[in-house]
Parts: C-alpha cells; structure tokens; sequence
C-alpha cells in the first residue's frame, strides 16, 4: 500500500488535515482538481476555538502576523446600537475574532503543510473510488488525461459543497436552500466607525453586516430580498454596494476599489453520517450553512483536528479503530448540527420582515443583551469555547458531577502551558499530583500518555485530557484505576 492516507481537497480544511496527519507521521498524499489555490476571500473570520486548535498543528504565530483581530460585535437597528459584545473576556489565549481572508489562510497553511514534508497536487482529480474491509482503492486523473490508480488504508473528503467523495457514497444532503437573495462585496470602505469590530446593522429592508479585513478593506454582505426564479442572483454593482451601506448602514461612509463582488444564495445541508467504512466526510464535504457567524471553515477545521489524531493512533497501531474512528461522526455531526440551527436561527431573524415583527424583535433583542451574563454567553458561543462532546462515546466514568471541567468539556488553557497534543504524536495528558499510581500509568501507557503530568484544575481531583484539549475523564484523586481501564480499552492489545 503506497500511503495510509489520501485526502481530496485542498481548501483550508484539506490543508489542515493533511498537515495534522503529516505532523503525526501518517504517510499522507493530498490531490485537488483546481490548478491553483483560490484568490478570493470567502471564509473571512478564524475564531478562537480554531486558533487554539492551531497553536496544537504550531502555526497560530504567522496567522496572528497576517491577520487583523476585532475584539467586539455590535448589532444595530437604526441608529440605536442593541449589543455590544466582547470578545476580551472569554477564557482563551485568543480573545478575538481574526480576520485574514480565505485566499490567505490556504496559503498559510499549505506553506506550513509543505515544512512537513507534503506537496498539494493540483490539477489532479478523484474520479471515483471503491473501498473493502482493508482498503480503498481511487482512480485519479491528472492534468494531462492519464489515470492512475492508488490504494490507501483511508480515503478523506475534504472536496467542498460538491464533494466527489460524497457522490460516490451515495449518501444524502439533507437540507434547504434559503429562499433570499445575497450580495457579497469586498470592497475599501471609508470613514466607517468603530472599524475595528464586526458591525451589523438591522434594517426595515434586510440585514447589512461589515466584517474588518485590514485598516481599510472590509467585507460587506447584505440580503437582497425574496429570490426571484431558480438562477443564482447576478453579481452587485457598485452603485448597489453604496446604496445599500447608504440605506442600511451607520451613514457617511463610501465604498470604493471592489477587489471581489458576488451574488450567492444560503444552503443549509447536512450529511447524517460522516463515516462509511474506511472513508471519511469533512468539512463542506459534510455540512454547509448560512455565513452569519463566520463558523463554516472554523466548523471544518475543528473536524480535521477531532478526526486527525483519532486515525494517527489507529494508523500507528497504537489504538482500535473503534470506538476512536466511530466516534468522529458522533462527535462531529452533533456539533454540525447545532452550528447549522445557530446559523439558520441567526439568519432568519436578521431577515425578518413586517414594521410589527421587527419593532418587537428590536425590543427583545435590546432587552436580552443588556445583560451581561447573555452577552457572555454570545461571545462564547461566537468564538467556539462554548464547543464540546457531552455525549461522547469517548467520555470516560467518574465523578465528573463533583469536578470541572468535566467529560466531554474543552480543557482550559492555561498559560505558559504547552498545548495538549502538541508534539509528533497523539497523546493524552493527565492533570493530578504525581505519586506512585500515576507514575505507574506512564510506564503502563507510554505510547498513550504524555510523559509528565501537569497540574490538577483543583487539589483532589484527577483528569484525562484527550490531544484535542477535550476532558476523556473527571474523578478524583485515588480513582487512578479508572484511567487504566480507560486507556486499556482504546489500546490495541487489549484488543
């Protein structure tokens, strides 16, 4: 078998998994059927959550000196501004939204792919695939018309909204197009306030939104009202980008220099599973929904980390494939969902139309956010720290109703502290005193478990962090024996 793994796609997502799967010393080949990468900004915004997860691959550092970082969100209606929400106060190294478009975060992370030792191949097409119980097999074509044949332990689709990978499983994508009209503009905007946070402005006519890109350059997407016929709407004007911020937005401001404008409609789609056998769906190969919270490419990029290190223990031997590889889809799709019902709730109010309804949404929305508590829980939720696995196949026993974080939880950062799962290899960590119990665990489990533990969250208890950050296990100090029979489970020799 010439790899273990093949990745299709080489969009943000693509690169990610590929890079996280190289890191872990997975032989890896990763083929797009575009010549080139995209020079459009598309996917805008990277949230914390990612960021985090970032610092784990070792490539946070040029994202954070190519990026601009809005710390606020503000929601208006009219002139009135209804919430101010900052980013500042959430628990993170990373309490901002960084803005760096989709064109710059492809190069970036295919820069940092490339240092581990992997090449994309462009211009090279999957045309199909057949998989068994040890492999599968892929037919590739490559810019000249040849075809080649490979074979690898593991197939990925990472290849977007029209994902051969996906076709070729047969499975269904469930889900709606939205019935509205959109525009996009990436545009230089002058004399726009508070230019530094993201902006969303409520109109009688429709939603605005105006998202930083750099000092100057700003991202503006707007709803254009009922679609009109089954053809995608044309690309705006100009003129229309002006009349809209005119309209809609904080007032004096100007449009000028277009460097992309587009029209586009909202798909919100879902595949049930994201596992068939030996292949795997990722990113917008599994999930697409409405931008309104920038969480799309954030959502594919989470799912290349959660499955990255899963199949690293598999492909090492270290691990059983299950429950480790099953539990993607669990994890990964409940999460898909939430995100797509977030996203869509968000839409369908922005867009809410009638003087009554949006008079009394306006109320409400003014109502709610002026509680700090609510806005807090906004920018958790906005920034993904809020993310977790409460129902887990992975989420080991334990008194976890006594100790926080608990299973299933993002473990808190801590800092200074070396991420978990940051080295070449998927391990777990433990958080507790050292005595003679845990020194025994690192001598049992030396391929499963960091080999010094870190400091507890409290005196008397006693966790096990999975190398995504993510609690496996909360108990207390003295039930050592639960993380033994934890581990002894994902092992492949007691398999």
């Amino acid at each position: 078998m010439t790899m273990e793994v093949l990745v299709a796609g080489a969009g943000p997502v693509g690169l990610a998994m590929a890079a996280e799967l190289a890191r872990y010393g997975v032989s890896v080949r990763i083929v797009e059927k575009a010549a080139q990468r995209t020079d459009k900004s598309k996917a805008l915004v990277v949230w914390s959550r990612t960021l985090e997860l970032m610092d784990r691959m070792g490539c946070t550092p040029t994202f954070l000196a190519a990026g601009r970082k809005a710390t606020a969100a503000n929601m208006f209606a009219g002139s009135k501004r209804l919430a101010h929400i900052e980013f500042g106060g959430v628990d993170t190294p990373y309490p901002f939204a960084l803005m760096i478009p989709q064109s710059e975060t492809e190069h970036l992370l295919e820069q940092h792919l490339n240092g581990l030792g992997v090449q994309v191949e462009r211009s090279v097409e999957l045309l199909q695939f057949a998989g068994d119980a040890s492999r599968v097999t892929s037919t590739l074509r490559h810019a000249d018309g040849s075809e080649e044949t490979v074979e690898s332990a593991w197939l990925i689709g990472c290849d977007g909204a029209h994902s051969t990978v996906r076709h070729g499983l047969g499975v269904g994508f469930e889900g709606d197009t939205m019935t509205s009209d959109w525009i996009l503009a990436d545009v230089h905007v002058e004399d726009m306030p508070a230019a530094a946070d993201v902006n969303v402005f409520w109109h009688a006519d429709g939603v605005l939104a105006v998202f930083p890109i750099s000092e100057t350059r700003f991202r503006v997407i707007a709803d254009g009202g009922e679609s009109k016929g089954s053809q995608p709407p044309p690309d705006p004007t100009m003129e229309q980008v002006q009349q809209l911020l005119d309209d809609r937005g904080p007032g004096g401001v100007r449009a000028t220099d277009p460097i992309w404008l587009a029209g586009f409609r909202i798909n919100e789609r879902k595949v049930k599973d994201y596992r068939v056998g030996r292949v795997f769906l990722v990113g917008d190969a599994a999930h697409i929904h409405s931008p309104a919270g920038g969480q799309g490419m954030n959502t594919g990029i989470q799912d290349a980390c959660n499955l990255a290190w899963k199949l690293a223990l598999v492909c090492h031997g270290t691990c059983a494939p299950e429950p480790l590889l099953g539990s993607y889809s669990i994890e990964r799709s409940a999460v898909g969902e939430e995100v797509l019902k977030a996203a869509g709730r968000v839409t369908t109010i922005a867009i809410m139309r009638g003087e009554v309804k949006q008079t009394i949404r306006n109320h409400i929305a003014a109502l709610v956010f002026g509680f700090k508590p609510v806005r807090d829980e906004m920018a958790e939720m906005m920034t993904e720290i809020s993310i977790g696995y409460p129902d887990s196949p992975l989420n080991g026993p334990g008194n976890s109703e006594h100790e926080t974080p608990r299973a299933g939880e993002r473990a808190p950062i801590r800092v200074g502290e070396t991420p978990v799962g940051g080295g070449e290899r998927p391990r777990f960590a433990l958080c507790t005193e050292w005595d003679a119990k845990t020194a025994q665990l690192l001598a049992k489990f030396p391929t499963l478990l960091e080999a010094e533990v870190r400091r507890p969250y409290s005196d008397d208890g006693l966790w096990l962090i999975r190398p995504d950050g993510y609690v496996a296990l909360a108990t207390r100090r003295g039930e050592e024996d639960l993380v033994e029979e934890y581990l002894e489970k994902l092992s492949l020799s007691n398999n």
